[in-house]
């Protein structure tokens, strides 16, 4: 793949909602739904390098080298909701210019530890904040993360 065509046109992307925003002020063109959870599963793939799985698949979304089954959470906003203890999971805010910032990066469990004696909401997904999630990021050892590979 190509790293830096990819890389260039997330940014495009996300200049044209900015541009369509400015040409509509007040009328959000945010990118949501399926685009941010393949953007954010493609952006964490390449920039981890790790082997994406096909759309929809049960439970993680990429394979790391060591055979680890990642989930890939994605949000533009200030919450990511999940259906199943994934084994490891990362957590990333997408950013207006296509970049983006790691939230977590650790084993799943520790994030589903959060939903003990919750009762399941009506749509089958339990919601956590983003702060929430960092600061359970905090807990994860260095040698608990996927490292990310150096992309140019």
């Amino acid at each position: 793949m190509d790293h830096q065509k990819f890389q260039a046109n997330v940014r495009n992307l996300y200049a044209i909602v900015q541009a369509l925003e400015t040409m509509f002020p007040g009328r959000p063109f945010t990118p949501d739904g399926h685009m941010v959870g393949s953007l954010g599963e493609c952006l964490v793939a390449d920039a981890y390098d790790l082997e994406l799985m096909a759309p929809s698949n049960q439970g993680y979304d990429a394979l790391a080298k060591d055979g680890k089954r990642i989930e890939i959470k994605a949000t533009q906003g200030n919450r990511v909701a999940f259906r199943s203890c994934p084994e490891h999971t990362i957590i990333i805010r997408i950013m207006k210019d296509g970049t983006f910032a790691e939230c977590y990066n650790g084993p799943g469990q520790i994030i589903w530890r959060q939903f003990v004696d919750r009762k399941l909401p009506s749509n089958g997904q339990y919601k956590i904040a983003i702060s929430k999630v960092k600061s359970l990021n905090q807990q994860v050892d260095a040698t608990d993360k996927v490292k990310s590979v150096a992309k140019g």
